[in-house]
């Protein structure tokens, strides 16, 4: 069996997949539907990057308000996503709009031509007050000099530095959206709609990303540690990201697995309450007028269809896993030289298991029998079920020599609950497995420690799943804009019945 076949895809490419790539590359294929090369990633790295630190800026303030009234994570996220509406990005989506014009007036094919002749290009005091400030941009400086510092190729953010002004911030973001979107428009992969709105998703997605963090982690010239120079000049937004999650440097394993983790979370098909929630906003603003459609409350709906059940729920797994680990020495899950007996642990919790599951059928109770990341059997007939999802990620990452204790114990536990007699079949350990794990393996010295209280752990399980959702919502809201009709989320009239 093929596992990338049972796995729902994106733009054709598999979950699988998605998860074997840098948090860059799926934001290109979930709004331009392909999969970026290294120099979109270049200028992805840059646009969000610069939309990160959110310091003095009135979407960190709402967040915090919203973080220190106790709300759920992707509520606090709601709250700055609601400061970045359309105005925020008018400037920026008018500069692509100019970049597209013209350019195509003047019959660019490629984004990254060098030897396009600027004189070709209509100069006049419209378009360079849609361009240039007034005074030295210091924003639009810092994302010039990371552009050159990554090496980006852009016809136009070359044309914006001929002018010889000071572009703004906006114009740069407009100049970066235009030349990821060049190659897809032309082959009309994506539609004007589409490439206009890309500078507001790049702002929208830093800016969730940004919020994420408390406040005291954004500084003037510093985001989570890292100087804006390095953040905008170096760093993945896989890396970033990371850090985000983390509060902290990540390593180069934990920005694997975190890249991981969102491709295996980015998305579980359009049937998903958090999909529901974006397109639902989208058919409310009136899709059949694009102009009208507020992308950051799609961003909302998707945010308010989340929740403890669905995005909180990874933490299921995590807590399952430190419980059975609460009292064993374990310095660093990574090191395969534990001198922990995996099948004993697996099989004192097995023989707890069985007696509960006895007791509850004595007492007609039912609650509580659910083991977090373990299914049924998948396959009629099979003594031994897997998930190919779980399968194929375990697979890769024993490739790169990685290992993970808390992995390993979900094969013993699979084992010890059918020689126990807990279940008929050896059954399979699910893909949200591999989600708890790597989720845990990242934080378990910090949790160990004692600097990552239980709600701290919850609350980076539901925001990974927030950072990736983000992506595969957008994709779905990008999709009804252009294809979607007002109001046709509703159940049709003829649907419907009393029911007393």
């Amino acid at each position: 069996m093929d596992p990338e076949s049972q796995v729902t895809s994106l733009y054709g490419l598999s979950m699988l997949e998605a998860a074997l790539r840098p948090l860059e590359a799926n934001t290109v294929l979930a709004l331009l539907h392909e999969a970026g090369d290294i120099n979109d990633q270049a200028l992805v790295n840059v646009a969000i990057g610069a939309e990160v630190n959110l310091y003095g800026r009135p979407a960190l303030a709402a967040a915090q308000a919203a973080r220190d009234a106790g709300n759920s994570p992707n509520t606090v996220l709601a709250a700055a996503a609601a400061l970045i509406g359309p105005q925020c990005a008018t400037a920026a989506r008018a500069a692509a709009h100019w970049f597209i014009d013209a350019f195509m007036a003047a019959g660019l094919t490629d984004a990254g031509d060098n030897s396009v002749d600027f004189a070709k290009i209509p100069r006049d005091t419209a378009s360079e007050g849609v361009l240039l400030a007034t005074r030295l941009d210091p924003k639009a400086e810092a994302m010039l000099a990371g552009l050159e510092a990554r090496a980006a190729n852009s016809v136009f953010v070359r044309y914006l530095r001929s002018l010889g002004g000071h572009p703004s911030a906006d114009a740069v973001l407009g100049a970066i959206a235009a030349t990821l979107a060049w190659g897809p428009l032309l082959r009309k992969r994506i539609s004007r709609v589409t490439a206009e709105s890309l500078p507001w998703w790049l702002r929208l997605f830093g800016t969730l990303i940004g919020a994420s963090v408390d406040a005291d982690r954004h500084e003037p010239a510093r985001f989570c540690g890292i100087d804006q120079a390095n953040l905008l000049g170096h760093r993945s937004l896989t890396e970033v990201g990371c850090a985000a999650l983390l509060g902290e440097e990540p390593s180069a394993a934990d920005s694997f697995a975190f890249q991981t983790l969102v491709g295996l979370l980015l998305t579980n098909g359009p049937g998903a309450i958090s999909a529901q929630g974006a397109k639902g906003a989208v058919s409310a603003d009136g899709p059949e007028t694009p102009s009208r459609v507020q992308l950051n409350k799609a961003m909302i709906g998707f945010l308010t269809h989340c929740g403890y059940a669905h995005g909180g729920n990874g933490y299921e797994g995590v807590a399952f896993l430190i419980d059975q680990f609460r009292d064993v020495d374990l310095p660093d899950p990574g090191v395969r030289q534990h001198n922990l007996d995996l099948t004993a642990i697996a099989t004192r919790f097995a023989r707890q298991y069985v007696a509960h599951k006895a007791s509850s059928k004595e007492l007609g109770v039912t609650e509580g029998l659910a083991i977090p990341c373990i299914n049924h059997p998948v396959f009629k007939g099979k003594s031994v079920n897997v998930d190919p999802r779980e399968e194929f990620v375990r697979k890769r990452l024993a490739q790169r020599g990685d290992y993970n204790v808390f992995h390993e114990f979900y094969g013993a536990l699979v084992q010890a609950l059918f020689t126990e007699g807990a279940t008929r079949n050896v059954f399979c350990v699910n893909v949200d497995a591999v989600i708890a794990t790597l989720l845990l393996k990242m934080l378990w010295v910090r949790h160990r420690a004692g600097t990552l209280p239980p709600r701290a752990l919850e609350t980076a399980a539901f925001t990974v799943f927030l950072y990736s959702r983000m992506l595969g919502c957008a994709a779905e809201v990008d999709d009804h804009l252009n294809r979607g009709r007002n109001m046709d989320t509703r159940t049709p009239q003829s649907a419907c019945r009393f029911v007393p």
